[in-house]
């Protein structure tokens, strides 16, 4: 099965051809871009579109590897031993029952091939991408607890995203395939925003992409808005009942957009914006 893209998924060629290239490799496909550039998303759709379960890993700042494999909880088989029921004693007696399975387990004994998200891998302390290194590669790991070895019954498709918040380990990158999702163009984000918003007026949908790649192109931004908040800007547009012709100056200059808050984050950047308006009105 190759992925061909899906309706709600506009896939640009060289990332269909990354996500066909890592199955065919059987090597977790390692997936950077600026957020908002539908990193997460890809893995959802891939799912959907070749018929496979979907299982997600969302990395925190304080996950551990081991996390993706199992965890041992002392702590209720301490609390269950000491209760007097026979129901508890007997629970006790096997330590499987205290065994939580982490993502990774289950991906390994699914009994059909899944696709596996581990999402935002940067976020992890600098030797979490190096702990899973060997699970990743021999797709199986030990379970020291019960001694059992824990071995893939089919090899999940896996996707790791990552907003380089950290630079990866070598060996890492070695084990992966990578693609970077460079920021849609004008004609691949109308191909998007004619699928979240089929009815848009034409009118409406070029005045409001002139004006999203002005404010996105303009020198100095701390915060570039991206496409999921290009999305929310045009639902509040629609919400709203604002036309074209609001968002357009007879000069072709910059104006401040309605509703800029869906599109600027911080107040440096709104700021930025508002001197820059001034200084084309006053050059007029």
């Amino acid at each position: 099965m190759k992925f061909q893209g899906s309706d709600q998924y506009v896939a640009t060629p060289d990332l269909m051809l990354a996500v066909n290239a890592a199955a065919t490799l059987q090597r977790p496909l390692l997936i950077k871009g600026e957020p908002g550039t539908g990193k997460t998303m890809l893995a959802e759709e891939v799912a959907q579109a070749l018929g496979m379960p979907l299982l997600q890993w969302h990395i925190k700042s304080t996950t551990k590897a081991q996390q993706g494999l199992y965890e041992y909880d002392a702590v209720s088989r301490l609390r269950d031993s000491q209760l007097s029921d026979a129901e508890s004693s007997q629970r006790v007696r096997d330590i499987r029952n205290y065994i939580v399975k982490g993502v990774l387990w289950q991906a390994f004994t699914a009994e059909q091939p899944v696709v596996l998200l581990i999402d935002e891998v940067d976020k992890a302390d600098i030797e979490f991408p190096n702990d899973l290194l060997r699970e990743i590669d021999r797709m199986e790991f030990h379970v020291y607890e019960t001694r059992e070895l824990i071995r893939a019954k089919h090899r999940p498709l896996v996707f790791i995203t990552s907003n380089n918040e950290k630079e990866l380990p070598d060996a890492f990158l070695r084990r992966c395939f990578f693609h970077y999702i460079k920021f849609p163009d004008a004609d691949t984000m109308q191909s998007i925003v004619n699928v979240h918003f089929p009815t848009l007026k034409k009118d409406l949908l070029a005045a409001a992409l002139k004006t999203f790649y002005d404010v996105r192109n303009l020198p100095g931004l701390k915060k570039k808005p991206s496409t999921s908040e290009l999305l929310d800007w045009l639902k509040l547009l629609v919400a709203e009942d604002i036309s074209a012709e609001v968002l357009q100056t007879k000069d072709e200059k910059v104006a401040i957009p309605p509703l800029v808050g869906a599109l600027l984050k911080n107040e440096q950047d709104v700021t930025l914006f508002e001197k820059l308006v001034f200084m084309q009105r006053n050059h007029r």
